[in-house]
């Protein structure tokens, strides 16, 4: 494979991998929340149900895929065979770029129903954070909303 080959597959590959998606735990915040003010409320959750959180696809994983499988496999055979080689792994790229995009933008979530102090009941979905664990039921949490509407649930330390 010559070096510009390998340099364009280099590069799509960062761009497949560029496409993860946020972290959506109850500690992150992206840089447009920072600084902006939000509404606590207390309370304990009442019941935890797994859940999977899928982000949007944009097709950006079959595309990438699509390229880096179709430059890799254009250097297989020569004249029209290469041109086979080339379409073969086109397609065979593009359907492992679109299955890596799907598990990266696939996270692993939690459906927390909390009993706010007021007595109130809420429901809020968010990826597990994998430094504190699974919230569970019984814990008693800080529930932030932000004007926009993004609610996030904390362990109230």
């Amino acid at each position: 494979m010559n070096k510009i080959n390998f340099l364009l597959i280099a590069i799509m590959s960062l761009f497949l991998f560029g496409c993860a998606s946020q972290t959506m735990t109850g500690d992150s915040y992206s840089g447009n929340q920072a600084r902006k003010a939000q509404t606590l409320k207390m309370g304990q959750i009442e019941s935890v149900k797994g859940v999977e959180i899928k982000a949007g696809e944009g097709g950006i994983g079959a595309l990438a895929g699509g390229a880096i499988g179709g430059i890799a496999a254009s250097n297989v055979g020569g004249g029209k065979m290469s041109l086979v080689s080339a379409i073969v792994g086109a397609v065979a790229g593009g359907i492992v770029g679109d299955k890596i995009e799907k598990n990266v933008n696939t996270l692993n979530g939690q459906e927390i129903t909390i009993r706010l102090s007021n007595d109130t009941l809420i429901v809020v979905t968010q990826e597990i954070d994998k430094n504190v664990g699974p919230l569970r039921a019984g814990d008693k949490v800080r529930v932030l909303t932000s004007s926009n509407g993004t609610t996030r649930v904390q362990l109230d330390q």
